[in-house]
């Protein structure tokens, strides 16, 4: 952590992301704090969180970005079939706590342990109650089996975790926010790290320059938290989902 800079009181006082250190990759600053005021300040400039248990408040901004385009998004055959079989139920902002806390218990490959920490749950849950965070959740009748997290500025979603108690779970939240998404116009998912898993569906990287160029066209506009009240998703993106048909008008 050595030479970090250290973040003030100022929510918007960042440093220039081309400042990041390339080991780790895209390690900005150290310190701060988890207020709204500045993390939407963060995300909206490319930048955002990730610390362990015991570790001071880390920021981040990698280069390359990875990033989907929701109507890249490509659903496999089987999954396909299992959407299909299934009969899950899709929901927005039902259960956010529960997501939130699924995907912080939910054991990682190569990881021994969570960066989803007590800061970041209470942090997250408060970007919710404002209408900046929100959650995708998948029913097995009445048993959360699946579902997402992130934050929604201006036309891009900042993906931050996902879980799945059952296959598929988890693809299935991710590819109905791709169908929302497509149909509103949203043009970016920012998914920040490069998996194989989320490669497999779609995502592609970015360069951090050109993410940064991207979010100053994207996020300027509001938040728009009454765009994820409706209980359900509508009719039309259940049918996307249960036939594989896309709806191509916007909604």
């Amino acid at each position: 952590m050595t030479g970090l800079p250290v973040l003030g009181d100022d929510a918007h006082d960042f440093p220039a992301l081309e400042s990041a250190r390339a080991h780790p990759n895209g390690l900005l600053a150290i310190g701060g704090d988890l207020s709204p005021a500045r993390l939407v300040a963060a995300y909206s400039r490319g930048i955002f969180p990730w610390f362990s248990e015991g570790e001071p408040i880390l920021w981040w901004s990698p280069d390359p970005r990875l990033v989907l385009h929701p109507e890249r998004f490509r659903p496999s055959r089987s999954l396909r079939k299992r959407v299909r079989a299934a009969g899950w139920r899709i929901s927005c902002d039902h259960a956010f706590l529960a997501v939130i806390d699924a995907c912080a218990r939910t054991p990682r490959t190569g990881q021994s342990g969570t960066w989803i920490v007590p800061e970041m749950v209470a942090a997250y849950t408060r970007l919710h109650r404002l209408g900046v965070a929100h959650s995708l959740e998948v029913w097995e009748g009445q048993r959360l089996v699946g579902g997402l997290y992130g934050l929604a500025i201006g036309r891009v979603f900042f993906g931050e975790s996902m879980f799945a108690r059952v296959a598929d779970a988890s693809k299935a939240a991710l590819w109905a926010l791709c169908v929302r998404l497509r149909r509103w116009d949203w043009p970016l998912i920012d998914c920040q790290q490069q998996t194989a898993h989320l490669r497999s569906l779609g995502a592609e990287p970015m360069t951090r320059k050109e993410f940064a160029l991207r979010l100053v066209e994207l996020t300027s506009g509001e938040l728009a938290p009454e765009r994820w009240k409706q209980a359900d998703l509508d009719p039309v993106i259940a049918d996307e989902l249960l036939t594989g048909r896309p709806d191509h008008h916007g909604g």
